[in-house]
C-alpha cells in the first residue's frame, strides 16, 4: 500500500485526541498524522504535538473545512483521509479506504451506522431534508452525505477550494460535487460510536449554513435540477388552485393558477439559460 496521510481536525479535543493518535500510529502501515489546531483553548494541540503528530495551529477558530483544505495543502502524500479527534470513527478502517482509491475510486465515504449516529432528535428532519435533496440532484443513492471518515486524492479536493465552505458544510459540498462531476464515490458501512467532550454543532445555525452551500453547489454544477424543483412545486400549486376553482367556482383561484403558472413557466426558462451557460462557460 501507498503512502498516505490522515488529517484531523480539532477544537478544544484534549479527552479524545491522544486516543485517536495511539489507534492511527498502530496502523500498517504508519500514516503522517497532521492535528489541524483550530484555535483550541485547551490543550488538544499540546497534546497532539507530544504524540508525534504534525500540529499546524489555527490562531483562532477558522472552521471545520478551513482546518481540512490546511490540513491537505501541509500533507506530504497525494492519498489522504481525514477523520474526527473525537474518536466517534473507527479509524481502524482508514487503510481499507485507502486501498479502494489504489483500486480507481476517487473517495471512499465510512457510511455511519448505529444508534451514536442517529443522535439528538431535532438533526433528524435537517438531516433526512438534505438527503433527499443530494440524491434528487445527484440521481443516486446517498447513504451518508456528511461523513467525516473519507479518503481521496488531495490534488483533486484542492481543486474545487473555492466552491468548498470553511465551515461544517464541507464534506456535504464535497459530496455533491465529487457526485455531480461523475466522479467514482464509493461508500462502505461503519460502526460510528460514542464521542468524547462537547459537540461543537449548532443544529440550527449549521443547517441553515448546510442548505445554503447545498444550493450554491446545485447551482454551480447542476442549476437545471434547482430550477426543475421549483417550477415543480410551483406546478402543483397550480393543480391545487384550479381544483379549488372547480369546487367553488371562485374567479380568485383561476387568477391563482394562471400566476403560479406564469411563475412556473419562468423558472423553468431561468434553469434552462443557467443551465446552457454554465455548459457554454466549461
Amino acid at each position: 500500500m501507498s503512502s498516505y496521510s490522515v488529517i484531523i481536525p480539532a477544537l478544544n479535543e484534549e479527552g479524545g485526541i491522544a486516543a485517536v493518535i495511539d489507534r492511527l500510529q498502530a496502523l500498517s502501515p504508519r500514516p503522517e498524522i497532521i492535528v489541524v489546531d483550530d484555535g483550541s483553548t485547551d490543550k488538544t494541540g499540546e497534546i497532539a504535538k507530544s504524540k508525534g503528530a504534525i500540529v499546524i495551529r489555527h490562531p483562532s477558530p477558522g472552521g471545520y473545512g478551513r482546518s481540512l483544505k490546511d490540513g491537505l495543502r501541509a500533507a506530504t502524500n497525494e492519498l489522504t483521509a481525514i477523520a474526527d479527534a473525537d474518536g466517534t470513527y473507527p479509524v481502524e478502517r482508514i487503510p481499507e479506504l485507502i486501498a479502494s482509491l489504489e483500486e480507481g475510486y476517487d473517495m471512499v465515504v465510512g457510511a455511519r451506522h448505529g444508534k451514536h449516529y442517529r443522535g439528538a432528535f431535532l438533526k433528524m428532519p435537517a438531516r433526512i431534508v438534505f438527503k433527499w435533496l443530494v440524491e434528487f440532484t445527484t440521481g443516486r443513492r446517498v447513504p451518508d452525505i456528511n461523513s467525516g471518515l473519507r479518503s481521496f486524492r488531495k490534488t483533486e479536493v484542492l481543486k474545487y477550494d473555492e466552491d468548498l465552505c470553511n465551515g461544517f458544510s464541507f464534506t456535504t459540498t464535497i459530496t455533491l460535487i465529487y457526485l455531480l462531476t461523475g466522479k467514482f464515490v464509493r461508500y462502505v458501512p461503519i460502526d460510528y460510536g460514542a464521542r468524547k467532550g462537547r459537540s461543537k454543532v449548532k443544529i440550527i445555525q449549521d443547517s441553515l449554513r448546510t442548505l445554503q452551500y447545498i444550493t450554491e453547489v446545485i447551482v454551480t454544477y447542476n442549476p437545471l435540477k434547482l430550477f426543475v424543483l421549483m417550477s415543480s412545486f410551483l406546478g402543483f400549486f397550480v393543480v391545487l388552485s384550479l381544483i379549488e376553482f372547480f369546487i367553488m367556482l371562485d374567479p380568485f383561484f383561476l387568477l391563482l393558477a394562471s400566476l403560479f403558472l406564469i411563475g412556473g413557466v419562468l423558472t423553468f426558462g431561468m434553469g434552462l439559460l443557467a443551465h446552457i451557460r454554465m455548459k457554454s462557460s466549461r
